[in-house]
């Protein structure tokens, strides 16, 4: 089994930052692509960064210049850190990882979601 575990959101004012964290942990083998996505109410669920195991990432348009995805490998944790926050950015973020399991199978998992509200 495999579990990916979100933490870190919360309520900021805008303008403010915050910092996500996403580890797996289980029956992992290896990791590919470890990402965040959100989901507004209302809206469809989007991608807002990504980060392969090479280090290569990409961002949404919307959050370019404003947040930052980071790894630890060794720890299989994906970060965001999220600055200049904007109401706009208030949604669920839901961490999701591409894993090769010890079932020697490449399965996507997402975590349960983490509330971000950017308010004041």
């Amino acid at each position: 089994q495999v579990q990916v575990v979100e933490s870190g959101g919360g309520l900021v004012q805008p303008g403010g930052s915050l910092r996500l964290s996403c580890a797996a942990s289980g029956s992992i083998v290896s990791i590919n692509t470890m990402g965040w996505y959100r989901q507004a109410p209302g809206k469809e669920r989007e991608l807002v960064a990504r980060t392969t195991s090479g280090g290569s990432t990409n961002y949404a348009d919307s959050v370019k210049g404003r947040f930052t995805i980071s790894r630890d490998n060794a720890k299989n944790t994906v970060y965001l850190q999220m600055n200049s926050l904007k109401p706009d950015d208030t949604a669920v973020y839901y961490c999701n990882a591409d894993i090769f399991t010890r079932a020697l199978r490449w399965n996507d998992y997402w975590g349960q979601g983490t509330q971000v509200t950017v308010s004041s």
